[in-house]
C-alpha cells in the first residue's frame, strides 16, 4: 500500500488551471521529486497534500484512507504529515526548542518533557547543539531552515513535505539542509520533494516527475528523466536549465 496516493486530482484558481488530473503514488521509504518551472504546480501539489489547498476533483489518500473528502479533520492529517516551506516560518518571538515542541505539545502528541527530549536529541543531530535558547533572528537562514526540519521530524511523521527548502537561501547555506535531507532519506523517511536543485533530484530521490502546466507528463528514476528524458518538453525544460548552468 502506498502511503500517499493521488488520484486524478485537479485544483484551478479561478481560471487558471494549476493541477490538471495528477496521477502519483508515493511508496513507504521512497522520495519523489516534483521537477518544473515555476508555476508547473509543484507547490500547490504538496499543499493539496496537507490540505493547505482544496482541490475541485479527485481524491488524495494516506495510508489508504481518503483525505480529501468534506467530512476528514485536515488537523488530524496535518499531524501524520511534515511540512517545511519554501520560508522558514519559526517563530520569531520563540526559542528554537520552543520553536521545534510547541506542535507536539499543544496537540497532545508528547508530554513537555518527552517533546524536549525529542526535539535536543534532533538540534544535536543535526549540528544545532548549543541554540536550542536563541531566537531564529540570532540563526543564519541555514540553520533556521534546519530547525524548521526538525520541527517537522520531531513528531514522527508518515512523510515529509519539502517546498523548495533551499529556494531562499545564499548559495553556500544550500549544502548543509541538504545534507539533512539525504540523512533523512538515508534513514528510510518517505518524502515529496518540491525542487530546483537538479543535482540534488539525481543524488536523493528514487523517483524524478516532471509537471509542466499542471499536468505530470514525464516520471520515472532520476538518471533517465535527467539524463535520457523521452518527452519534448521534458528535453526543453533541461535544456534551458543547462544553458543557465542550473542542471
Amino acid at each position: 500500500m502506498s502511503v500517499i496516493e493521488i488520484r486524478d486530482v485537479t485544483k484551478a484558481f479561478g481560471e487558471r488551471q494549476v493541477l490538471e488530473g495528477v496521477d502519483l503514488s508515493v511508496a513507504e521509504h521512497e522520495a519523489i521529486a516534483l521537477i518544473g518551472a515555476s508555476g508547473s504546480g509543484k507547490s500547490t501539489l504538496l499543499r493539496c497534500i496537507d490540505l493547505l489547498e482544496e482541490i475541485d476533483d479527485g481524491d488524495i489518500l494516506l495510508d489508504g484512507e481518503v483525505i480529501t473528502d468534506p467530512s476528514v479533520d485536515p488537523v488530524g492529517v496535518r499531524r501524520k504529515l511534515g511540512f517545511v516551506f519554501q520560508a522558514f516560518n519559526l517563530f520569531p518571538h520563540m526559542t528554537v526548542l520552543e520553536n521545534v515542541t510547541i506542535g507536539a505539545i499543544k496537540s497532545g502528541e508528547m508530554k513537555k518533557d518527552e517533546a524536549r527530549d525529542r526535539a535536543r536529541e534532533l538540534l544535536d543531530r543535526f549540528g544545532l547543539a548549543g541554540r536550542e535558547d536563541d531566537r531564529p533572528e540570532r540563526l543564519s537562514g541555514g540553520q533556521q531552515q534546519r530547525v524548521a526540519l526538525v520541527r517537522a521530524v520531531a513528531p514522527g511523521p508518515r512523510a515529509l513535505l519539502l517546498d523548495e527548502v533551499t529556494s531562499a537561501l545564499d548559495p553556500e547555506l544550500v549544502g548543509e539542509v541538504l545534507e539533512v535531507v539525504r540523512e533523512l532519506k538515508d534513514e528510510g523517511m518517505t518524502m515529496v520533494i518540491a525542487t530546483h536543485e537538479m543535482s540534488f533530484a539525481r543524488e536523493v530521490a528514487d523517483t524524478v516527475a516532471f509537471l509542466n502546466g499542471g499536468r505530470l507528463v514525464e516520471m520515472g528514476p532520476p538518471g533517465q528523466v535527467l539524463d535520457s528524458p523521452s518527452l519534448p518538453e521534458t528535453k526543453r525544460f533541461l535544456g534551458r536549465l543547462h544553458t543557465a548552468g542550473l542542471a
